[in-house]
């Protein structure tokens, strides 16, 4: 059984910073590229970035290229992504995505 579970979410102030963490397992990790995706409230879900499978080639959406970092770590199974200099519209629920499959997701808000 396919299982992902995101963590790290929370309140942040502009300009802040937090690092989210995907824990995988049910798949071979390191077998598959793997995406962050988020949804704001009221909006659809929206891809932010992909990361293949041995980590070597990123992916960003343009509004947080420079911002945003995906990584991995396939002896952990587990998936990162360090987003620095929040945003208010960086606001949303956090999934990581194995070919269309989520967690449960991680809340980022980002408020003064």
């Amino acid at each position: 059984e396919v299982k992902l579970v995101e963590s790290g979410g929370g309140l942040v102030q502009p300009g802040g910073s937090l690092r989210l963490s995907c824990a995988a397992s049910g798949f071979r990790f390191s077998d598959y590229s793997m995406c962050w995706v988020r949804q704001a409230p009221g909006k659809g879900l929206e891809w932010v970035s992909s990361i293949k499978a041995e980590g070597s080639k990123t992916y960003y959406q343009d509004s947080v290229k420079g911002r945003f970092i995906v990584s991995r770590d396939n002896a952990k199974n587990t998936l990162y992504l360090q987003m620095n200099s929040l945003k208010t519209e960086d606001s949303a629920v956090y999934y990581c995505d194995y070919v269309g499959q989520r967690g449960q997701g991680t809340q980022v808000t980002v408020s003064s």
